[in-house]
């Protein structure tokens, strides 16, 4: 029998086919229709976000304090696979978990994040810019978050290295608790909706931050007015970069992982040093860091019920969903290469890494603005009242760095690798849901990962002709994040079952 029979034999057509189609649909919905999509987006984001919130929060802080317990419990001593050493060394494995995560929203978030929050009346009435617009930054890319990764690492691992499952889908992670409705409608129900979800947190991701790129490299050959261009121009620049790595395996994955945390490196040092703030930047970072272990359980459980100010249903309910529908994959990929290591040293070690990733990114790249707004060297906030793009906020913080031009090259650079790892993982992951089921240690074909590859920048490139606004872009991870959200619950449970 050919390797193209074999293929057909083994592709699960209805998990590979059934995506595609419904991104087509959306594809032409959002670029036909984009008044009335982004009607249908705000009616669906006031329904969840607003009358649904709390249920979010709730998951979030509990789904936090289950890590904890597995982490310090009997559960934590399980070893994920007969290996005494683990696979991967310590900083190749911080750098892939790192670099697995949000791509270059971690950049892009870092730069801006606390602008978003300083023009909240919330913050005001906390206690002012200074001490609140950097630590939510903190608080929203923190320990909570992580907690959605690194709980389901575990289950992942322990799925793929003590149980040696051959089906490395969402739907097999359930099967303790659905017993033979894995295989049946629910189990396929479940896998649709983690590519689904998968596919909305890629395209909010894509359609936030190439549009930063493209302002960037429109600045650098002096064009102006070609955003769009630009835009699509990398979204097809960063598939083919990950497709390429994806093709040389898992190898090319982790240097490019190492490659892409030193050029971040150089790009914060960059920054710290050069841009004349350094004390300032750690000095807020040490107060945040303070402030927000100090006032942790109040951010996490606040509702707002009278809707005075509705923060937490326009940021905190938005960033657990974001992080949730980025949990179909990248904590596969980090229980798969966590082989080796104890579900203790696997949940901690990747708080540990992940936290020190982004606290880092935002203390020293967030509080640089902060700093040149509070300093007035630049007005930030009276941009953005003046109905001024993130983007166009953005590159004036890095004009304010010696060689901008560096700044401005450095930022693109950082952004593509940062694309190109993270995607790497994702793509390597979703590939798997293509099939009815892979044995042993065998990969994905390289033509259904490139596959994958090319559907990742479909939904994107429509968000981008659409011209969504930020708030439009994060109702599609609100949506997608409810139905994951019961699955994340399910995966936890059946773990705690099958694990016990």
């Amino acid at each position: 029998m050919s390797e193209n029979e074999n293929l057909k034999k083994e592709i699960d057509w209805k998990i590979t086919i059934l995506p595609l189609i419904g991104i087509l649909i959306l594809f032409f919905l959002f670029v036909l229709w984009p008044e009335k999509s982004k009607e249908v987006l705000e009616y669906i984001r006031n329904l969840l976000g607003n009358e649904m919130g709390s249920y979010y929060l709730i998951v979030g802080l509990a789904v936090f304090v289950i890590s904890l317990y597995i982490a310090f419990s009997r559960y934590g001593n399980i070893r994920l696979g007969t290996e005494k050493k683990p696979e991967y060394g310590s900083f190749r494995w911080g750098t892939m978990i790192f670099t697995s995560t949000m791509a270059a929203d971690i950049v892009f978030y870092s730069l801006c994040e606390w602008s978003l929050y300083a023009q909240e009346k919330y913050i005001t009435e906390l206690g002012g810019i200074q001490r609140w617009a950097a630590t939510y930054p903190l608080f929203h890319w923190g320990p909570i978050p992580w907690s959605f990764y690194v709980v389901l690492a575990a289950a992942f691992g322990f799925m793929l290295h003590v149980k040696k499952e051959g089906r490395q889908k969402f739907s097999e992670a359930c099967r303790p608790l659905l017993g033979k409705h894995t295989d049946g409608i629910i189990g396929k129900l479940i896998d649709l909706i983690a590519i689904f979800a998968l596919l909305a947190g890629t395209a909010t991701t894509f359609s936030l931050a190439t549009p930063l790129m493209a302002a960037a490299m429109s600045e650098l050959l002096g064009i102006s007015d070609r955003t769009v261009i630009f835009s699509i121009f990398f979204l097809v620049l960063i598939a083919f970069v990950y497709t390429m790595t994806v093709w040389f395996g898992m190898k090319a994955i982790a240097k490019l992982a190492s490659g892409c945390v030193l050029l971040f490196m150089a790009f914060l040092i960059y920054v710290l040093l050069g841009g004349g703030e350094a004390r300032y930047i750690i000095e807020t970072g040490i107060s945040s860091i303070g402030n927000l272990v100090q006032n942790f359980i109040v951010m996490s459980t606040w509702t707002d019920p009278l809707r005075e100010t509705s923060f937490p249903q326009n940021w905190t309910v938005f960033y657990w969903s974001y992080w949730m529908v980025w949990c179909v994959a990248t904590p596969f990929f980090i229980g798969s290469i966590s082989k080796g290591r104890t579900i203790r040293n696997t949940i901690l070690g990747g708080y540990g890494w992940g936290l020190a990733g982004t606290f880092t990114s935002f203390i020293i790249l967030g509080n640089y603005g902060l700093a040149k707004q509070m300093d007035g060297t630049i007005d930030v906030l009276g941009l953005l009242a003046d109905d001024g793009s993130l983007n166009q906020v953005i590159l004036e913080i890095l004009r304010t760095l010696p060689l901008h031009q560096l700044a401005f090259l450095l930022l693109i650079i950082t952004m593509i690798a940062f694309y190109a790892t993270t995607f790497d993982a994702l793509t390597m992951v979703i590939s798997f849901y293509s099939y009815k089921k892979l044995d042993g240690n065998r990969l994905p074909d390289k033509r259904v990962r490139v596959f994958w590859s090319v559907l990742f920048i479909l939904l994107p490139c429509a968000l981008i002709f659409s011209e969504n606004s930020m708030s439009n872009l994060q109702t599609i991870s609100i949506i997608a994040a409810f139905p994951v959200s019961v699955v994340i619950i399910l995966i936890i449970g059946s773990f705690l079952k099958e694990a016990k």
